[in-house]
């Protein structure tokens, strides 16, 4: 799949592109294939352990394209924390300076 892409900088990460879009899609019949396949499960039906089967495998491909790019917006969110942080500490040490 080298349509789907596995490095993001921290800009292009948070802009919509399309593995956003093959995600929502992923996530919608995954989530029925789940649903569906669950019911049809606990009444033992073969088609039900297929399709419990498939949308475990829509889940796993779902994660495998949209996670790279959740990870590096999480690595920059957590800089801008610490360094939100770090402001308010300097800011909190001057206040209890005067």
């Amino acid at each position: 799949m080298g349509f789907i892409k596995r490095q993001w900088t921290p800009r292009e990460a948070d802009e919509w592109r399309k593995e956003d879009w093959i995600a929502i899609v992923l996530s919608v019949f995954a989530y029925i294939a789940l649903v569906v396949g669950t019911a049809l499960s606990f009444l033992l039906l073969t088609s039900g352990f297929i399709i419990l089967a498939a949308g475990i495998v829509l889940i796993l491909l779902m994660y495998w394209v949209i996670d790279p790019k959740l990870k590096m917006i999480s690595t920059e969110y957590e800089k801008k924390q610490k360094a939100y942080l770090e402001q308010l500490e300097e800011i909190q040490k001057w206040e209890a300076s005067k």
